[in-house]
């Protein structure tokens, strides 16, 4: 029997506006500009607003004419006042060099302007290059670029041999002996399949005649890897000095090969805001000046009134574009207003470290921002994270300013982040022969005032990803 029923509900839906504001409020700067770019690809009713930058080169091309004029006149003078004194050297003007300088913006420094560079060599052009040089047959070829394919970012092999040889219906011997030729190539140990594995093969090839610490990494490495020095003397049956020798040697060898060939560009952090002080006031800007500025394309517009010429299934396309164009647009200005409003927030609450610097951190969370620009807790976590800025006391990722408050024995409140600072301190201030404990390391910092526990201190150096003191042992 069919029965109805009345049921009351409440749910939480998002708008397509909000779902699209919400991921471009978690994107940073250069993220952003890719997804304008890919709208641009994808939607035709969005196109660059060029009307800026063509008033920009006018004005620039009314200048240059001006100084171009004032230039010939200036030459004019001079050379009939020169004429009849000496002869011109055209080849030292024509081929004077040093007057070639790239132009900047109007609105930008020469700083903040890319200068072209040449091509990188990457890991692999440089590994395929003498791959290709190596005595290998076709298949072991094809073998070593599958390998070569397989490291990851620190160089290491990423792929088991077992797969390998499957893949290509050969003996794991065969793919073993590609492997051992690969990881001669420069950089020594690229391609190995472990840490132990890729000192072993430094040590072979640049110091191949020393036998105890080839002993040490080949018999001894968990011993290594936690400092337990007496054990290794011990068992290699030489004194301490010894050890200490090989280890210094160890140490310069290179346990991530692969990092060598990172680009700069990769290890940069652009800034999405920037704040600078000016006349005893902050001005926050936005680091979004070469961000396509986009408009909706009149045409499509007009077709869109003329109903008479277009088919219905061609106007309801336009007109879905068109609304998914309105939003991108309205999204993207939203972003920046919300940004600079949660910007604006943090800098008045942390007007100090703006001023004095980090010393002067104060504790803060999300909540607090949140109130005071009358936004969610998630949309302040959105717009802080993963972003970074600008400051006269360096670049600080915005959740940088948020941290939790603890109270020292005058009862005052102080961010943690103050306390991490402090053991950092301690620990580098130690003796390496001799290193403090966290428990010691807890009674220092009772003694500065902050009252913090050792399980607290083994948190924060956790974090910090400050080993324990055993490990931070020198011989």
């Amino acid at each position: 029997m069919i029965q109805i029923s009345q049921r009351l509900a409440l749910q939480q839906k998002q708008s397509p506006q909000q779902v699209l504001l919400s991921t471009l409020l978690q994107l940073p700067v250069l993220r952003l500009e890719q997804r304008i770019k890919q709208e641009l690809e994808i939607n035709p009713l969005l196109e660059l607003d060029m009307e800026e930058d063509i008033e920009q080169v006018q004005e620039q091309e009314i200048d240059t004419k001006l100084e171009k004029e004032e230039d010939d006149e200036e030459e004019e003078e001079e050379f009939e006042d020169r004429e009849d004194e000496e002869e011109i050297d055209w080849d030292t003007i024509l081929n004077d060099e040093d007057n070639f300088e790239i132009k900047a913006p109007r609105e930008q420094s020469e700083d903040e302007i890319d200068r072209p560079e040449a091509a990188p060599v990457t890991l692999m052009d440089h590994l395929l290059e003498q791959l290709h040089l190596a005595p290998f047959t076709q298949k072991e070829m094809e073998i070593g670029e599958y390998i070569l394919w397989c490291l990851n970012d620190a160089g290491y092999l990423a792929c088991e041999m077992e797969a390998i040889a499957e893949n290509f219906q050969v003996d794991e011997n065969v793919v073993l002996k590609v492997l051992k030729s690969i990881q001669r190539f420069d950089p020594v140990g690229i391609g190995a399949r472990n840490l132990q594995e890729c000192l072993l093969i430094q040590l072979e090839e640049f110091h191949g005649e020393d036998e105890n610490a080839i002993r040490l990494i080949t018999e001894c490495f968990d011993d290594f890897t936690n400092k337990r020095y007496e054990k290794i003397a011990k068992r290699l049956e030489v004194p301490l000095t010894e050890v200490k020798r090989m280890m210094d040697l160890i140490s310069k060898l290179n346990p991530k090969p692969g990092e060598r060939y990172i680009s700069d560009a990769e290890n940069y952090i652009i800034p999405d805001v920037l704040v600078e002080k000016v006349e005893g006031d902050f001005r926050i800007v936005l680091n979004d000046w070469n961000m396509p500025r986009l408009r909706i394309n009149e045409s499509y517009k007009q077709l869109l009134k003329n109903k008479e010429k277009i088919t219905r299934e061609t106007r309801d396309y336009i007109r879905q574009r068109l609304e998914s164009a309105r939003w991108l647009i309205n999204s993207i200005y939203q972003r920046r207003s919300t940004i600079l409003r949660v910007m604006e927030s943090i800098v008045y609450h942390q007007r100090e470290f703006f001023e004095h610097g980090r010393e002067f951190l104060k504790p803060m969370i999300l909540k607090d921002i949140a109130d005071d620009v009358n936004l969610d807790i998630s949309t302040v976590s959105r717009v802080t994270n993963g972003k970074y800025v600008q400051t006269d006391f360096g670049v600080f990722e915005l959740k940088y300013f948020f941290s939790e408050r603890m109270e020292t024995a005058d009862g005052d409140e102080v961010s943690n982040k103050l306390i991490k600072q402090r053991i950092k301190e301690i620990i580098d201030g130690e003796n390496p022969k001799k290193p403090f404990n966290d428990q010691y390391i807890s009674e220092l910092l009772k003694k500065d005032g902050f009252i913090v526990a050792r399980r607290t201190v083994a948190k924060y150096r956790e974090q910090m990803r400050i080993p324990v003191a055993r490990l931070r042992r020198e011989i």
